[in-house]
């Protein structure tokens, strides 16, 4: 069974599926230059202290994002 969240509700260590992103066309052309497809597989490494940003890697690519653009963006656990 598949559990699609918000990428801002995983775990540091955890691996998802990047299923949908909710986000404007200029957002979006930005996340996939940078990675960020659906269907691709992701790692949140670590979340910053106090709201801080989301460290998640994406193959060999580190990426830091906003606690509101993770929420923006569907995965599946």
């Amino acid at each position: 069974m598949t559990n699609l969240s918000p990428l801002s509700a995983l775990i540091p260590g955890q691996t998802a599926t990047v299923q949908a992103l909710h986000v404007d066309s200029g957002f979006q052309f930005r996340l996939n230059a940078l990675g960020f497809r659906i269907g691709k597989t992701i790692e949140l490494v670590r979340v910053a202290p106090f709201n801080g940003p989301f460290h998640i890697k994406l193959g060999n690519t580190d990426v830091m994002l906003r606690q509101q653009d993770a929420e923006m963006i569907e995965v599946i656990m």
